[in-house]
């Protein structure tokens, strides 16, 4: 192995990068729940004996991808390397481990070559329904949002743990999507592992270390080359949200040394009594996640370029909630942290940041109703994601209706109406919904559902950037903020349980993101284009951008 040159060495980091790809499409092709595959809400990885990842796919979300990097290294340690045997695959969905709440499953996998551990496969996914409350803010702990399974044995020595199996089954109202799930999970396991084996055979490695190495040491040192081009400095920013039953202060502080970035959390706000609070280790991933899209964005995401930030916060602050706070929906603010450490950032790169976006997932979480099944209707429970637009770029408009920083596609209709007893009635750009600016805003969106026939559901809503739309930069201005309503009715506080009868109709309005410098230095052309395109509407177009079909006279 000693004798490889560099370039022999790339060769074998881009296969390891088709390895985990393909681990990625297989989970994605195999799954039976439509958010991970209609939306990939997935992660796959391959890590070295010590637990570092070294490849990921690309295809997947940070809060999946940047969480099974630490969560590898922790179930590594909880299970002794020579108790492992072949065909061993062991699981966890617990909040503090994996990404952050109870529906998310990892697994890990040893890779064996000539009986011994080689490396390992890791991957993510979502799994629609764990029992309990289920996916919703309403729970009051970890125990009523559903079933909690420490680090055990999924698989041992190519066996399934049925009772296991049993046990997840009989705890969910999805017990069949669950199922395959879970073997869709292990199909992108052994894939993974039988691709990593065939590929060190090819090449002669006896082990992956010295190849580890090279990717660790080479994206490190990428990455501190990034940072040094950030001032040093102590940077500070405050981003006040909507909030449950109080509105709530995320706060940041960003320490840039050569050597790396630090984040701290302190003058967070507390924990909620609702599940939207947050496990550390999940915003730490969008933390990171943010700030390497801005540094060094074109290095692979390994332990390597991870390793240079680092994320704290006070403990039972909303960022750093401790077991066993409730967390089902921790993508509510979770997902916010990339807004708030932009907010520090743009201080340091005022040219490199976008403006603020809707950042947070509009997720719409459906199920029957208890009386449903007592009265011999369907039973269900399916996740809806939608997202709004995000901010404005530096020298481009902010994307409409895009999953950033989640990643997250959105749901498809006609997916959603195969699975549920669901119309969707529309869904559309909203138009005015980005900010103003130089560059404008991402556009949210308008979803409109309802009950196919005559069965009613609920609807478990934990939306933010109702009160606090995102910001614009720069004298660019705010976005839409987002709405909630049922048919012509007042409109919702975006938070809580509600009851969908048939005949009624949900309107949701997902916000747009900020946009980004004066709107009178907008070129024509591009207010031209939006009109044209029923982007904006002709009394922006005038009243705000200055320009009539003239041309730009007032």
């Amino acid at each position: 192995m000693s004798g490889f040159g560099v370039t022999q060495l790339q060769v074998m980091w881009n296969r390891l990068l088709a390895v985990v790809e393909e681990q990625g499409q297989t989970l994605i092709r195999t799954a039976f729940s439509p958010i991970v595959r209609e939306c990939g809400d997935i992660s796959a990885g391959i890590f070295d004996l010590k637990g570092r990842m070294l490849a990921q796919a690309v295809t997947g979300t940070p809060g999946h991808i940047n969480t099974m990097a630490e969560a590898v290294k922790i179930l590594r340690a909880r299970f002794p390397l020579q108790e492992m045997k072949p065909g061993d695959i062991y699981m966890t969905n617990d909040p503090w481990i994996g990404s952050g709440h109870l529906n998310d499953f990892l697994l890990l996998m040893p890779v064996f070559r000539e009986a011994r551990v080689v490396g390992f496969i890791s991957c993510t996914s979502h799994l629609v329904d764990l029992g309990g409350l289920g996916m919703g803010p309403e729970g009051s702990d970890i125990y009523d949002e559903g079933l909690l399974i420490p680090p055990c044995h999924l698989v041992e020595g190519g066996e399934v743990n049925a009772l296991l199996l049993d046990i997840i089954k009989a705890n969910s109202r999805e017990p069949i999507a669950n199922e395959g799930d879970i073997y869709a999970l292990i199909a992108c396991s052994e894939v993974g592992a039988r691709r990593l084996v065939e590929m060190m055979d090819e090449f002669g490695l006896d082990d992956l270390k010295p190849l580890g190495d090279h990717i660790i040491n080479t994206s490190r040192r990428g990455t501190r080359e990034a940072i040094a081009e950030v001032p040093e400095g102590i940077y500070q920013y405050t981003l006040r949200v909507d909030g449950y039953e109080r509105e709530i202060s995320l706060c940041a502080e960003m320490t840039v040394t050569p050597g790396g970035i630090s984040v701290d959390f302190a003058g967070t706000s507390d924990c909620s009594s609702k599940g939207i609070n947050v496990p550390l280790n999940y915003a730490t991933a969008y933390t990171v996640f943010a700030l390497r899209c801005i540094i060094g964005p074109d290095i692979p995401n390994n332990a390597g370029s991870l390793e240079p930030f680092t994320v704290s916060g006070p403990r039972g602050c909303i960022l750093n909630a401790l077991p066993p706070a409730p967390v089902a929906m921790r993508h509510t603010l979770g997902q916010l942290t990339p807004d708030l450490v932009y907010g520090c950032l743009r201080q340091a790169l005022p040219d490199r940041v976008p403006a603020e976006g809707a950042s947070c997932m509009y997720d719409l979480p459906l199920r029957n109703t208890p009386e449903t099944a007592r009265d011999g209707g369907e039973i269900f429970a399916i996740e809806l994601t939608h997202n709004g637009g995000t901010g404005a770029r530096p020298t481009k408009d902010g994307l409409s209706a895009t999953a950033f920083p989640s990643g997250v596609w959105g749901s498809q209709v006609e997916i959603t109406e195969a699975v549920a007893p669901v119309l969707i009635k529309r869904r559309e750009l909203l138009r005015d919904s980005g900010g103003a600016g130089r560059w404008r805003g991402g556009l949210g969106q308008r979803i409109e559902l309802c009950s196919s026939g005559n069965q009613p559901f609920l609807v478990f809503l934990s939306l933010e950037r109702i009160k606090y739309p995102a910001f614009g930069a720069d004298g660019g201005r705010p976005g839409a903020a987002g709405r909630v309503r049922i048919d012509a009715g007042p409109d919702l506080s975006g938070k809580g349980e509600f009851r969908m009868a048939p005949g009624q109709t949900m309107i949701v309005e997902t916000p747009g993101g900020g946009g980004l410098g004066d709107p009178k230095a907008r070129a024509p052309e591009r207010v031209h284009r939006d009109l044209e395109e029923g982007l904006i509407s002709a009394d922006a177009a005038e009243q705000v951008y200055g320009f009539t079909k003239e041309g730009r006279e007032t």
